[in-house]
């Protein structure tokens, strides 16, 4: 009885000298962030710092050759190149989606949609498509993960997170020396073509590791933000039947559709980026639900907001949400009006910093333009050949966390159309079609 009290007493004896060390830890820390903060102070300014810190700096510099080779695969170049493969890709899932006799659920196919298009049009790799599939859901491990506590204990997200994304390197090794060994009947050179001829062209040669790592943050930048702005560009087509209406008159009147299909040889990306409607949709979706919520950035220069001081050398973060939602130029923000960037409003032309969909500055989104051709293509395929309706009884509410997306991943059923706008029955619903 006696050791048992004595356990006890120990016990909370520990229990309570750890909660008294990490206290004054947290105490230690703050005063040494204070001094930090203090110590920034840009002395040549009068005015005062604000209080507390708008956090730590969460993403570092990249090399600025990198920096060279990206605007290289997203050049305009690249992009005509690409343009085809990724609407083949589209078109295959469409189709996969349309022969589905359930419901499909639109946020988790758009996943696999990106996912797809970053390995077989960004990457070129000649993946089987039962490895794309088990690619792809270790893939969603990893990112499930990615921004777990850093502690490596079994069972953790961490632990998981590391598993999924030794088990995607290797996947990945794998296809990039099959690809370096297998040169033969590529009709265009893909981002990792491009990134591994910058380098020699750099005197770098990349090594397996920074390979398997460029393809991997080739990967990351085109799935979430993209799958999360197809979901919402379906979602509002499917709330604005008159929006989807106008998609297909405009595809009427430049020669792209007829008779309900896409003329062969039309979608080439002079003849996309002259379909103003659909800019203005794209533009509309981004502004209303912009996949992310905000970023950081370095404070070159000492500058005054609200009577403070921000000095030279501070992370700052900006919000693109509430930028959208409090922007002057915006009339009613919370309806979705295509219109509002038509030539007669241009109510994006206002200002600078009012439309920031994908960053601004010298820092903006260097894969934006391959984001909004990705869109387009997929309006253009879904105005085309296909018809869609809502599964459920309401559309679903909206989370912001981890990026935009419906809390159901929004159910719809796809129909397939031939080239009469007519559906497609699939080969269940032919077969009771033809026993009545």
């Amino acid at each position: 009885m006696l050791f048992a009290s004595f356990d006890l007493v120990s016990a909370l004896a520990t229990l309570a000298a750890c909660l008294v060390s990490l206290t004054l830890l947290l105490a230690v820390s703050q005063q040494l962030w204070q001094l930090r903060w203090a110590a920034t102070r840009d002395k040549t300014c009068k005015l005062p710092i604000p209080k507390g810190s708008m956090g730590f700096p969460l993403i570092g510099e990249t090399f600025h050759w990198l920096l060279q080779v990206f605007s290289k695969i997203f050049s305009h170049e690249a992009l005509e190149s690409y343009l085809p493969k990724i609407q083949l890709v589209i078109k295959d899932t469409l189709r996969a989606w349309s022969s589905n006799p359930e419901s499909i659920n639109v946020y988790h196919e758009t996943q696999k949609l990106t996912f797809r298009m970053a390995i077989r049009v960004l990457l070129g790799f000649r993946i089987p498509d039962e490895e794309l599939n088990r690619l792809f859901e270790v893939y969603q491990q990893f990112v499930e993960n990615v921004f777990s506590l850093p502690v490596d204990l079994p069972f953790s997200g961490y632990r998981r997170g590391i598993r999924a994304r030794e088990t995607l390197q290797k996947g990945l090794e794998k296809a990039i020396q099959e690809k370096l060994q297998n040169t033969q009947g590529k009709d265009y050179a893909d981002a990792l073509d491009i990134l591994i001829e910058s380098g020699k062209e750099h005197g770098k040669e990349l090594t397996m590791q920074e390979l398997k790592d460029g393809t991997l943050e080739l990967i990351f930048a085109a799935y979430a933000t993209t799958a999360s702005a197809s979901t919402s560009l379906i979602m509002q087509l499917l709330k604005h039947p008159r929006v989807l209406e106008k998609l297909r008159e405009e595809l009427r009147s430049k020669g792209i559709l007829h008779n309900g299909c896409i003329c062969e040889g039309s979608l080439r990306l002079d003849n996309i980026n002259s379909l103003h409607y659909l800019d203005c949709v794209i533009k509309e979706v981004l502004r209303l639900f912009t996949p992310i919520s905000g970023g950081y950035r370095t404070v070159l220069q000492t500058f005054e907001l609200d009577g403070f001081q921000i000095p030279k050398g501070w992370s700052v973060m900006y919000s693109i949400r509430d930028t959208h939602d409090t922007a002057p130029v915006f009339k009613d923000v919370d309806v979705f009006d295509p219109d509002r960037f038509g030539q007669g409003r241009s109510e994006d032309k206002d200002g600078r910093f009012h439309y920031l969909p994908f960053g601004g500055g010298v820092r903006t989104c260097l894969g934006k333009h391959l984001a909004k051709l990705f869109l387009k293509a997929l309006a253009i395929e879904l105005a085309s050949t296909s018809r869609f309706e809502l599964a459920s009884r309401t559309f679903p509410k909206i989370t912001l966390v981890p990026v935009v997306h419906p809390v159901d991943g929004l159910k719809v059923k796809f129909f397939g159309l031939d080239s009469n706008q007519n559906e497609i029955l699939t080969g269940t619903d032919a077969m009771l079609g033809a026993t009545v």
